[in-house]
């Protein structure tokens, strides 16, 4: 019966390495002293392997990136110009992208820096804080608040994307090439504060919801348009923006911060790099939009935390009919100056993270488009 079943020639010709069987079908070079023979090594064609598929997955991936943005400028008449109604959509769409995913993704790290912020006993640290809410209040416990989160910090970064393109661009023809190249670093800042101040009025009631549920235990409302109409109901639509002050001292400097010195950091980043932007491929662009992003993101952080520590106690307890200067000095002499640096450490870590992932999501999508990214721009030609 040994007919009915393979014998070990027929096995091994089967199931063999690969590199096994080209060593024995072909004569092996002698191996140098320093010379890995891979055919002793059962696990070196497997990792080779996987490599490869790894690679192919990549180029895969690669070429329906490409096709998917041929497609959307295809949609577009497939010429991309600069500062036209398609390229300030794209800006305002991928704005909304870069913002509402990621500070949505950051709702644990939020949530336990808006509480630290009302409260500094409350945890002594990150995972303590987070084991505490898991088992008090279950795994949801640690997303509390990530509905507002979404819903305002999408609008607030369509907003202040799309508006920080047009200002831009607005500036410049108002200050001429050669002026608005010399001056570059005042037209970031002023572009930017005009965006951000519109993009805080779309934020503020969302942002006051989800102060409100995240410092607030247990959390007094379902949902964010359960917040609304609950604070809207009790203290009318004022109630909804009696943080926008604090808020637009927290995000005006901070906004400014990020967009300035991400322009300089990227524009230093290239001007030591060998050759132009324009030689290096998308990945290339994308790192070095993270990697100015992060940079950004920290300066971000410290130049606006003590009006975010504010923005979170005013809208935990400023009383109704408060003046807005009253509830300050209030809050102020409670904490004292130390106290409105609570939960710094942990507002860098976010924030670094948060721009240097917003920049990379709004400079790849604005690539999808066929726009170059942010950033990096050559001077004017000189006439």
């Amino acid at each position: 019966m040994s007919y009915l079943f393979p014998n070990q020639h027929i096995l091994h010709q089967s199931f063999g390495s690969p590199l096994n069987q080209r060593a024995r079908t072909s004569p092996a070079s002698k191996p140098t002293p320093f010379q890995a023979r891979p055919e002793l090594y059962a696990a070196y064609s497997v990792v080779d392997d996987a490599k490869n598929k790894a690679q192919k997955l990549s180029s895969d991936a690669q070429k329906e990136f490409d096709e998917a943005s041929d497609a959307a400028k295809g949609a577009t008449g497939k010429t991309m110009e600069l500062y036209t109604p398609t390229f300030y959509a794209a800006a305002t769409f991928g704005g909304l992208l870069a913002c509402g995913l990621t500070h949505t993704a950051v709702t644990p790290l939020d949530l336990v820096k808006c509480r630290r912020q009302v409260d500094a006993s409350l945890y002594k640290g990150n995972f303590q804080a987070w084991g505490l809410i898991l088992r008090q209040e279950g795994f949801r416990g640690i997303f509390t608040g990530w509905s507002p989160t979404l819903f305002g910090y999408s609008a607030q970064g369509a907003f202040k994307y799309g508006w920080y393109e047009y200002f831009k661009k607005k500036y410049s023809d108002l200050a001429g090439p050669e002026n608005a190249y010399r001056y570059k670093t005042i037209l970031y800042l002023s572009a930017s504060a005009s965006a951000e101040f519109l993009a805080d009025i779309a934020l503020c009631p969302f942002e006051a919801v989800k102060v409100r549920m995240q410092t607030t235990m247990p959390p007094p409302y379902k949902g964010t348009f359960d917040g609304i109409s609950k604070i809207t109901a009790a203290e009318g639509v004022s109630g909804l923006y009696k943080g926008l002050y604090p808020l637009w001292g927290r995000q005006i400097p901070y906004t400014m911060m990020k967009f300035a010195s991400f322009e300089t950091i990227v524009e230093k980043i290239y001007e030591r790099l060998p050759g132009k932007k324009s030689d290096y491929g998308k990945g290339a662009q994308t790192a070095v939009s993270f990697t100015g992003g992060y940079l950004a993101g920290i300066l971000c952080a410290i130049v606006s935390h003590p009006a975010d520590v504010l923005v979170s106690k005013l809208n935990a307890n400023r009383k109704p009919g408060e003046a807005f200067g009253a509830a300050v000095a209030r809050n102020y002499r409670d904490m004292g100056f130390m106290g409105l640096w609570n939960g710094l450490p942990v507002r860098i870590v976010m924030i670094g993270t948060l721009t240097g992932l917003q920049w990379m999501i709004y400079d790849y999508f604005k690539m999808f488009m066929g726009f170059p990214t942010t950033g990096g721009a050559a001077p004017p030609e000189k006439k």
